[in-house]
């Protein structure tokens, strides 16, 4: 079954979809015509301040705007992989639905934030892409790893543009961005551990993820102006506190870089449909 079918298949199962989606709404996702607010065209429109603010994707209201898109995307993402015939193994089904699950409530987290309707931002995919990564279970882990990390990553790329705003408006984003965040650092572990990986971001053993870019500069041995690589690497004659369990690997893997909001736009634009 493709993903259109699938998408037929959890409006009919979960009752609740149906009542969320309008009449045009169904006949976009059965037709996939583009929803405007859904394609690259959309996500540049919010990326082009961020060129001159170090990678903000707006103000706090565009950065709601723009979380939401992806965890829209996240969201749909694990609903087709769990209603998808044959693709999860048996005992992996409850994993992939109770973080669609979560996934959900972030969606609806983020519509209570900007007082809209359930689904009034929803997205149009690129079938294709979409297909393709539900192909079989060890590349449906493969993207769900890629969504997650991407997704950790950009939320932290947008914390300290919240705090350079300094408003009631991006305070309060900023608390319901790390709420999420967090929860989401907990599902990349999740599908690290199902693929048995490291649970965290390591060099050399991310497996093969679908863009490279998704670990852009993460591997830093500088944090804080302070080169920890050197500090934990000295001889024990140099310093006291030297550690012989700590590799540079270790080093890379105790801090976590942010993505841009370009960044972002990179890796998932071609989840999205092209403008029409």
């Amino acid at each position: 079954m493709n993903l259109l079918g699938i998408f037929s298949q959890i409006e009919k199962s979960d009752p609740e979809i149906g009542e969320k989606m309008d009449y045009s709404r169904r006949k976009m996702l059965k037709t996939t015509s583009v929803a405007a607010a859904a394609t690259p065209m959309f996500f540049a429109a919010m990326v082009n301040k961020a060129f001159a603010a170090d990678g903000c994707a707006g103000d706090a209201i565009a950065i709601v705007k723009y979380a939401l898109t992806l965890e829209y995307l996240e969201r749909d993402f694990y609903r087709a992989g769990q209603f998808k015939a044959g693709l999860l193994p048996a005992g992996t089904r409850p994993y992939v639905v109770q973080i669609a699950k979560h996934e959900a409530q972030h969606v609806d987290l983020l519509e209570g934030v900007l007082g809209i309707k359930p689904n009034a931002m929803q997205p149009k995919y690129n079938m294709a892409t979409l297909n393709a990564a539900l192909a079989d279970y060890p590349t449906f882990l493969t993207y769900a790893q890629a969504l997650e990390d991407t997704g950790v990553r950009a939320y932290k790329g947008q914390a300290a543009c919240l705090l350079e705003e300094d408003t009631k408006t991006s305070r309060t984003v900023l608390a319901v961005a790390l709420r999420i965040h967090s929860v989401e650092a907990r599902h990349a572990a999740a599908v690290r551990y199902m693929r048995d990986l490291r649970v965290w971001p390591s060099g050399g053993q991310n497996g093969t993820e679908p863009d490279p870019k998704i670990y852009m500069n993460e591997d830093q041995g500088t944090q804080g102006g302070a080169n920890l690589v050197d500090y934990f690497n000295m001889s024990e004659n140099k310093m006291k506190l030297y550690s012989p369990d700590m590799s540079t690997r270790s080093v890379y893997e105790s801090f976590d870089e942010a993505l841009t909001a370009e960044q972002v736009l990179a890796i998932a634009g071609p989840f999205f449909a092209a403008p029409m």
